[in-house]
């Protein structure tokens, strides 16, 4: 079906509700297959969504449920609030994937965002490396202005 890139709706209702701690909680990040069935983006509201349609991607060295995001930092520039992640490496995986979904795993698994990697991805007994953009106002990957 389709991948979307977005914010999810949910998360935003849930970030001003209190549930997500960015600073503390375990954020994920979880890879969505080639040609998934489902459609991801806006509407997405857990990384179940994913695994309830089996479109998370599935490869020889990758595990269910992904990585844990690592380095996250929350920053304010002017009245832009965002926060960055260190590239996301998976390390020595056979895999193709077309888009991410990070989510929330200390809190039920909840979503935060889905990524349409524009085209089908691939490594083959190499590294995957998911690669953040620029780390400002105007390109992080989650941003409140």
């Amino acid at each position: 079906m389709a991948i979307t890139t977005a914010m999810c709706n949910s998360f935003k209702q849930e970030l001003l509700g209190g549930v997500h701690d960015l600073d503390t909680d375990t954020l994920k990040i979880a890879l969505i297959k080639a040609s998934p069935s489902g459609t991801y983006g806006a509407a997405t509201t857990n990384y179940s969504d994913v695994t309830g349609n089996s479109d998370e991607a599935t490869g020889t060295g990758y595990s269910a449920g992904g990585q844990a995001l690592d380095s996250a930092s929350i920053t304010l520039s002017g009245t832009t609030a965002f926060v960055d992640f260190a590239d996301e490496v998976f390390s020595t995986l056979t895999i193709s994937a077309d888009g991410a979904i990070i989510y929330n795993s200390s809190q039920s698994n909840k979503a935060v965002a889905v990524f349409d990697f524009g085209s089908t991805v691939t490594a083959t007994n190499g590294d995957f490396t998911v690669v953040f953009p620029t780390a400002d106002a105007s390109n992080a990957v989650i941003r409140i202005t």
